[in-house]
């Protein structure tokens, strides 16, 4: 069975949708990772989690965890303060508030990235305000440096801002969400490409919330339908879209408020992976000059059912999207092919069968290997009761053409 030799862990939204509450639960399933028994052989590892919550300021509430074999050498991390790699030995833990710490480089988003109030109805400024102040403040990047081997490459964990209304997100393609997601990535690749430090192959991977090109794809859900429109009664804002059959019976087809995306046949989502719906996944189309990524060969990652009885269904909450991605610079992905080429890379889902929360988990790796540890965790109710966060796993057996 293969082994990987250097494993890097992503995750957005340390701490779940209560953070305050559960950061320390959080904190205890890091502390479980790196103590398990599979991770023996491992005798280097360097963590990060931005867990100081009440640095309003700063707090991103992201995780990287990064993890060495014994058998690799010739690792080395940057110093982003002196600039120059530095040997990576033993067990490195930054936990809490990670100002000062000189080996990652962390940036909560600008406040004018979102919301673009200019672009929504006043009616509903009041509710952009307060979730600007209380959900925005999480959304940024997180950025590691190495050499592998003689080759350096950057590592970057990125959270960008989600669709907070499923009607705001119908009246415009592209819609609003799509355009600010569009502005924070670019922020983070020129940041990658800036002359501050010298511009190495990356990769970027974590929760960009890519959305499917929802007004696009409504149209075409309801091209058989009645559309009814149902508006508040005392204002012209929308309230629901009720898509009905136009047969007798009049079944409701699909159903959308602010928070609900019902739809009839959700098995479309699932079917052949939902490679029909892939067209509407339009987002990452803007960045094929500097970025590019594997074939997509598996379902929607969000948003799945919280309920453990249900793995494999999605919530109504939300029409499912394809939001967890590993993507690359161009020079990342020559490096990953130039030995085996492009079919070799294994681009999917882990623990397609386990409830992990909303987000499953998305894994890139030269060769089909079994995590039984991560498997054995995410089985565990309590990490999806305390660590609500979305996991996004690179397992650099990608990196294997730097190994030898």
């Amino acid at each position: 069975m293969y082994k990987p030799r250097f494993i890097a862990l992503h995750f957005q939204e340390v701490g779940g949708k209560d953070y305050m509450l559960n950061m320390g639960h959080a904190e205890n399933f890091f502390w479980a990772i790196e103590t398990s028994s599979e991770m023996a052989d491992f005798d280097r590892s360097s963590v990060y989690v931005d867990s100081h919550f009440k640095a309003v300021d700063s707090f991103t509430a992201l995780g990287s965890m990064y993890f060495i074999h014994k058998s690799l050498k010739n690792i080395q991390l940057y110093d982003f303060n002196v600039k120059e790699f530095k040997a990576l030995s033993g067990r490195n833990k930054y936990v809490g508030s990670l100002e000062g710490v000189t080996t990652m480089e962390k940036e909560k988003f600008p406040k004018n990235f979102w919301p673009d109030v200019s672009l929504c109805k006043v009616f509903f400024f009041i509710f952009l305000f307060f979730f600007t102040i209380f959900k925005w403040s999480r959304k940024g990047y997180m950025r590691t440096r190495w050499i592998i081997h003689n080759q350096g490459l950057d590592l970057v964990n990125v959270h960008l801002f989600h669709d907070a209304s499923n009607l705001i997100a119908c009246n415009a393609s592209p819609s609003v969400y799509s355009a600010n997601r569009k502005k924070a990535l670019r922020y983070v690749i020129n940041r990658m490409e800036d002359n501050s430090y010298s511009p190495l192959p990356f990769f970027l991977f974590g929760d960009f919330n890519f959305r499917l090109d929802t007004l696009s794809l409504v149209q075409n859900l309801s091209m058989s339908a009645d559309i009814q429109t149902v508006k508040k009664d005392s204002s012209n804002e929308v309230e629901k879209i009720i898509c009905e059959g136009k047969d007798n019976d009049h079944q409701v087809l699909l159903h959308i408020e602010t928070k609900l995306f019902a739809y009839l046949n959700q098995a479309v989502f699932r079917e052949n992976n939902g490679k029909e719906l892939l067209k509407y996944d339009k987002e990452i189309s803007e960045f094929h000059d500097v970025i590019t990524e594997e074939d997509i060969r598996f379902p929607p990652s969000y948003p799945y059912s919280e309920d453990y009885t249900k793995p494999t269904q999605y919530m109504n909450t939300r029409c499912p999207a394809w939001c967890d991605r590993i993507l690359m610079s161009h020079s990342a992905g020559d490096i990953i092919h130039r030995r085996e080429g492009r079919e070799s890379v294994f681009y999917n889902t882990l623990g397609s069968n386990i409830c992990m929360g909303d987000h499953k988990v998305i894994r890139s790796l030269k060769h089909p290997i079994q995590i039984k540890m991560f498997q054995r965790m995410l089985m565990d109710d309590s990490i999806n009761d305390y660590f609500i966060g979305y996991v996004l796993c690179l397992f650099s057996s990608l990196f294997s053409c730097f190994l030898h």
